[in-house]
């Protein structure tokens, strides 16, 4: 017998429309109805939303921990603890993310990627791994470990591609001696190149478009403006973005990375459809405030979290990011005055384009998986449904 889910009476963002006291039907995972009426369905399990917005599960693309883990602890239990964490906040995809380390260390982790995929049954999907560094303009290192900082080594990132199919995405900095050579080795491994921590110049961004990297990771940080070079002005990747129609851009939309003139100017100039909303949450993500670490606990950076955000120690930069998924909707509705249906869409449709999985994920639509968040009127999540089985509940929390 099929395994139904039936939800009514739900306010159902659809990638067109809102259907007000919609019903949407899942069997064995899928979608199978999306609409107004109320097909009878012999024993499946109904779910009344009374009136709360249905939305696509949210897909986040760059994201380090959450709930006092990070992927870089190595361990399954960290991944684990991740994924149900940011599951909480309707989450329901991600791609595990590095940071700068060893070639050892980042093979280690997709170690753990590889035999913890068969556990994860409590929280957000593992999309595929986002290896972000070793390969940076030192200037532009922000929080990064220097120590592991350098030019792209074909010997290397072939061997770590070569090592395991789980790499989905790579990002660097196209400025670096071999690194148009990198974008164009990933294309041909179905790996997207993303440029970051990059002092890049517009003709070296234009080349490195047109070598593979169309996505620029976290959006204003980490990356060059306008600059001064010997008595001339340069536009730099930021510009470059902008400049760039075709170029998809990650926002750490928390309010505080990106204040709401500069979210208001990237949606002004990019749109909904280049724009995808990131956590690139740390481990102190849905916990409270205080000392944390950036990065693997035995090794990691000390960081502080004070005012939503993580501080170098001496706080003269911030060192992370703590935000979650629903936050980050929130703040685009509430900060950048984005109608709801455009700021769901930077977390469902547009990320699921930019990997690749949109014939899968990303929207109401049949045949797509059924990977669903259930959130009010304040985008509080109510339930997080992964594959048409809830994992997260906001009643049955409280109840206990």
């Amino acid at each position: 017998m099929k395994r139904y889910l039936k939800i009514i009476n739900a306010r159902i963002l659809t990638p067109h429309r809102v259907i007000k006291e919609g019903t949407l039907v899942a069997a064995e995972g899928r979608i199978v109805y999306v609409g107004t009426q109320n097909p009878e369905i012999a024993a499946a399990e109904e779910m009344d939303a009374q009136g709360n917005y249905l939305a696509p599960g949210f897909i986040d693309l760059h994201v380090h921990g959450g709930g006092g883990y990070d992927f870089m602890d190595g361990t399954e239990e960290a991944f684990l603890k991740i994924a149900e964490t940011h599951a909480r906040y309707g989450t329901t995809a991600l791609y595990p993310t590095t940071l700068t380390s060893e070639k050892q260390r980042l093979l280690d982790t997709l170690d753990v990627f590889e035999s913890v995929q068969q556990r994860n049954h409590c929280g957000a999907r593992f999309m595929g791994m986002h290896l972000e560094g070793p390969y940076f303009a030192m200037s532009q290192r922000g929080a990064q470990d220097p120590r592991y900082i350098r030019n792209p080594d074909p010997a290397e990132y072939k061997a770590v591609i070569g090592y395991s199919p789980s790499v989905k995405r790579w990002s660097a900095a196209p400025e670096l001696e071999g690194a148009l050579e990198l974008g164009r080795y990933l294309r041909s491994k179905n790996v997207l190149p993303a440029i970051a921590h990059t002092d890049a110049v517009y003709e070296e961004v234009v080349n490195a478009f047109e070598n593979g990297y169309t996505l620029a990771t976290h959006f204003y940080s980490g990356m060059s403006g306008v600059s001064r070079r010997n008595g001339y002005r340069y536009a730099g990747v930021v510009e470059s973005g902008y400049l760039i129609d075709a170029m998809d851009v990650e926002v750490i939309a928390d309010g505080i990375h990106l204040p709401a003139p500069l979210l208001q100017l990237i949606v002004k100039i990019k749109g909904a459809d280049h724009i995808a909303l990131i956590t690139d949450a740390m481990r102190a993500a849905g916990m409270p405030e205080g000392a944390s670490i950036l990065g693997g606990r035995e090794n990691g950076l000390p960081v502080i979290v004070e005012n939503g955000v993580a501080w170098l120690p001496d706080r003269s930069a911030f060192a992370g990011s703590v935000a979650t998924a629903s936050s980050l909707v929130r703040n685009m509705v509430e900060l950048a005055a984005v109608p709801l249906a455009d700021a769901v869409r930077m977390i469902t449709v547009t990320p699921a384009r930019i990997m690749g999985i949109d014939q899968q994920k990303g929207a109401l639509v049949a045949g797509k998986d059924a990977d669903l968040v259930l959130f009010d009127a304040g985008i509080n999540v109510c339930k997080t449904i992964i594959g048409g089985r809830v994992v997260y509940s906001r009643d049955e929390v409280n109840a206990g």
